[in-house]
């Protein structure tokens, strides 16, 4: 018996020690989040979303962002496809292969522009012809370029979401995401491609997993701060960061424009109060790292896409709260349906708008 207990004895200090001093790759910092009030007010819960029409993208898992180009959508993927979309006959054809991790894409003067979280900022003919315009800045690599928008004096606008955590050599662009968010240094960026002098400039940084970008009608850039729970409004002349609207339900991912100046905003989770709750404890984040992915803090399916004003207020919000589409990320409008994309989903899906039930 005494040997027993020994033996359980040393596996416990084993167990113990691995939790507390195992290397792991993150160095948190604390930081205090406001106290999340929930699915109230202007988000109180609805089924809006729910039951949504679908349109299969065969083998290209996640159509993550799309595009409208000569009435036709293009959309994203997480294996690497640029699908084209029939909107009408739901018709899908690939028309190009990147080689990496297509996330954010827009259609500008003619030509695609994309987000690879694995190759930089890339540009795309509708015949698929591609080219990487930029993956530096200043000699420092574009590790995570995310999602982008594009002035109407031909600068993109563009997110590199972590420059600690590559999403290439994470494995996955949600592992890199996970990392950067636990770790809540703010190691993301935002950065500007100017497609006249082809230059690359850091427009702002020390970002928590800068994600969505939207250009505001006034000339400044919405970026979806998502390790932050915001939406923040750079001045591109000077990086000022201001709040749009602050201490939302969940993570923000996509942002893009809408009809008569409006935004629709994906929260592709929402909250996480063990997260929220050991925010100001960085030594119980690492002790979470060291643990089986399958034991720490996941997060939950619920839909849920927010249409605000240019002012950043909540006009409506489309929700599932069962998340049957899982991983909304976003939604663009096109000849009157709302397009709803996802992270991993097979399909892309869509309901009419605004007629939502």
């Amino acid at each position: 018996m005494k040997k027993i207990l020994l033996g359980a004895g040393a596996l416990i200090a084993i167990g113990v020690g691995y939790l507390t001093l195992a290397p792991v790759a993150i160095n948190p910092v604390s930081w205090q989040p406001v106290a999340d009030a929930g699915h109230v007010g202007d988000f109180t819960p609805n089924t809006k979303l729910a039951n949504l029409g679908l349109i299969s993208v065969g083998e290209s898992v996640g159509p993550e962002d799309v595009t409208v180009l000569d009435g036709m959508l293009y959309a994203t993927s997480q294996t690497g496809d640029i699908t084209r979309i029939h909107p009408k006959t739901k018709a899908v054809t690939i028309v190009a292969n990147t080689g990496g991790v297509p996330l954010g894409i827009e259609a500008y003067d003619g030509v695609i522009y994309i987000a690879d979280a694995h190759k930089g900022l890339v540009s795309m003919t509708t015949d698929g012809s591609l080219k990487v315009l930029t993956d530096t800045v200043d000699g420092s690599p574009i590790l995570y370029a995310d999602d982008l928008d594009i002035s109407d004096n031909g600068v993109i606008y563009f997110s590199d979401a972590s420059t600690k955590f590559g999403a290439k050599a994470n494995g996955t662009t949600m592992a890199a995401s996970l990392l950067e968010i636990m770790e809540s240094q703010g190691t993301g960026r935002v950065l500007a491609f100017n497609l006249r002098t082809q230059q690359t400039t850091v427009v702002a940084d020390g970002l928590v997993f800068p994600n969505g970008v939207a250009m505001h009608p006034d000339g400044s850039v919405l970026v979806n701060e998502t390790g932050r729970y915001r939406v923040i409004k750079i001045d591109p002349a000077n990086g000022r960061m201001t709040d749009w609207i602050a201490n939302m339900p969940g993570f923000p991912d996509n942002i893009n424009p809408g009809p008569d100046g409006t935004f629709f905003l994906g929260l592709i989770s929402p909250r996480s109060v063990w997260l929220d709750e050991n925010a100001s404890k960085p030594n119980a984040r690492k002790v979470a790292m060291r643990l089986p992915a399958s034991m720490r803090p996941k997060a939950e399916n619920y839909g849920h896409i927010v249409q605000l004003d240019a002012s950043g207020n909540v006009l409506r919000t489309f929700q599932d709260p069962k998340g049957a589409y899982h991983d909304a990320t976003g939604a663009i409008l096109h000849d009157g349906v709302l397009y709803v994309t996802s992270l991993h989903e097979t399909d892309l899906a869509y309901r009419p708008y605004p007629e939502m039930n």
